[in-house]
């Protein structure tokens, strides 16, 4: 659980513009510890940005899966939202803990999880009865079979090392008939440039490629690891872990999105998919 701050300010946990060195981008092995360190880091130190840029989008309790908008109220990945009354769900990558708010709105008991301290003081900042947990997907701190419904929103399994360690973390938290919904970055996305506009849509990296991406300081020690699975290698992993994989969603780009999001944009959501959402259960 992280406790209340005294004070909230945008500005204290980032450092000035231009007083840290760029990192080097570079194609590396990152192990699961190391992987789990960088990646705390960076979220500590990117919250504040990362609030501030797409807070609007994600609003304070809407439950968004991706970039495209596709939205829980239609898609309805975990269940009609009258279903989801007096449920307890674990959200996995919480960040500001909007789809947690959203889901304790339809009277499900939601827990908000994140590897970052910062991002879960943004939760605490907009507020919510729920309880926040800072922790490691790959080590959930909670009793066997103890949540009806999980889910992950906006890719926090791209970050981990080995998704094995938390898709079985998953899969022992939650209930006999337990679903878990989680959304990546579309795999096939690993071939190309993470640009938005004409660039981004020439292939320039092999899709087979798993050597992860890294960010390193000048000592290199690594400030951001992103880990590539395969479309296979996804499946395999989520049946490996003991969870039957009922559906595949690959959301397509809607009309009335015109926004970009890092990579994302209208140009190539037209074209190439973007995300890919993984829908399983324990049996």
């Amino acid at each position: 659980m992280i406790q209340e701050p005294d004070s909230f300010d945008l500005e204290e946990a980032g450092s000035e513009p231009g007083t840290e060195d760029e990192p080097e981008a570079t194609r590396r092995a990152a192990g699961v510890t190391e992987s789990s360190r960088a990646n705390r880091g960076w979220w500590d130190r990117n919250a504040d940005e990362y609030q501030v840029e797409h807070g609007t989008f994600l609003g304070d309790d809407r439950f968004v899966w991706c970039p495209e908008g596709l939205d829980e109220v239609e898609a309805e990945l975990l269940g009609p939202p009258e279903d989801l009354k007096d449920k307890d769900v674990l959200e996995i990558g919480a960040g500001a803990a909007q789809c947690a708010r959203w889901l304790a709105v339809q009277g499900a008991r939601p827990v908000a999880l994140d590897l970052s301290h910062r991002q879960l003081q943004h939760a605490l900042r907009i507020g919510g009865s729920f309880p926040l947990v800072c922790a490691d997907a790959g080590t959930l701190p909670f009793a066997d079979g103890s949540f009806d419904l999980a889910c992950s929103a906006y890719g926090a399994l791209p970050f981990v090392a080995d998704p094995r360690l938390v898709l079985r973390e998953v899969r022992r938290v939650l209930r006999p008939g337990g679903r878990f919904v989680f959304s990546v970055t579309h795999p096939v996305r690993w071939a190309f440039p993470d640009e938005p506009g004409p660039e981004g849509l020439t292939v320039s990296a092999s899709y087979f490629d798993r050597t992860p991406y890294v960010e390193q300081d000048e000592d290199g020690r690594a400030v951001y690891v992103e880990h590539h699975r395969t479309l296979g290698d996804r499946v395999r992993d989520i049946v490996s872990s003991g969870l039957r994989l009922v559906d595949l969603v690959e959301p397509e780009w809607p009309a009335w999105n015109t926004a970009e999001w890092g990579g994302w944009s209208p140009l190539r959501g037209g074209l190439v998919p973007g995300t890919a959402i993984f829908v399983c259960e324990r049996d």
